[in-house]
């Protein structure tokens, strides 16, 4: 699949035009700080991990894409083993690796060490699309090393872990978009699919509301285990976004690459 990479960046960056566009257009709340302050630290911090894989690619070449030729070239992992027609194991690899990364999610939240690197993530004090980009290079490192593992175990076709990942990125994407999306419409498509609404809950400031709504792409996996919540306390235009520092803290890039490793802030 020699031209992977050329797709993805093709597809990021329309996605990202397109949402952040029409965030522009209906936006869902005012947005009260500096959004080129953030914008620069967010796009940086996504830099930087850009550079993170290149390097982890030294250390274990073989990313997502190239496990997935590995293990079929080896003929080892479950759908290298078991005879799916295509579609079947499609909605397979989806419920799977979406469920383990709606797994490392909830991980994150409640193992201390993972907390202190996810939370570079939740310190963003607005959420708009620029968010979706913002996580530390560790997590993502950290992240990249889980789903090598589990495309492995499974034997993905390489083509279904390149559409899981699009799927991934574009839902991130969208749901961390600060768009208006009328009521009735958002609460057909939550029951399959994370809205904006849904994930701004998972990114107030108030610990039980951003202990909830792990789901990246799938709702499914919140109705199920019980950790879906509807609405903020606070409705979504008043809700505080961010963790305890409310002020330019996290728009700074050294701060926020450091926050893993400070106590407090």
């Amino acid at each position: 699949m020699e031209q992977e990479g050329i797709i993805r960046l093709s597809i990021f960056f329309g996605l990202f035009f397109v949402f952040a566009a029409t965030e522009y257009i209906f936006p869902r709340r005012m947005v009260t700080k500096s959004k080129a302050r953030r914008w620069i630290t967010n796009w940086s911090v996504s830099f930087l991990n850009v550079l993170t894989l290149r390097l982890f690619s030294f250390a274990l070449p073989l990313l997502a894409i190239g496990a997935a030729f590995d293990a079929q070239n080896l003929g080892i992992g479950l759908f290298n083993r078991i005879n799916f027609p295509f579609w079947i194991e499609l909605i397979w690899v989806i419920l799977l690796l979406d469920f383990f990364i709606w797994l490392q999610h909830l991980l994150t939240h409640k193992i201390g060490f993972l907390w202190r690197i996810h939370r570079v993530h939740h310190s963003d004090t607005e959420m708009d699309i620029s968010t979706a980009i913002r996580f530390h290079p560790i997590e993502i490192a950290l992240s990249m090393a889980l789903k090598i593992g589990l495309v492995y175990a499974l034997g993905a076709d390489p083509l279904l872990v390149l559409t899981f990942e699009v799927l991934l990125n574009g839902s991130s994407m969208f749901n961390h978009a600060n768009i208006k999306i009328p009521n009735q419409i958002d609460k057909f498509l939550r029951l399959l699919i994370v809205t904006p609404d849904m994930h701004r809950i998972h990114h107030s400031s108030d610990r039980i509301e951003h202990d909830t709504n792990f789901g990246f792409a799938l709702s499914i996996w919140d109705h199920i285990f019980q950790t879906y919540k509807s609405y903020p306390k606070n409705n979504h235009e008043d809700m505080e976004v961010g963790l305890n520092w409310q002020d330019e803290k996290p728009e700074k890039l050294g701060w926020s690459l450091g926050l893993p490793f400070k106590k407090n802030g």
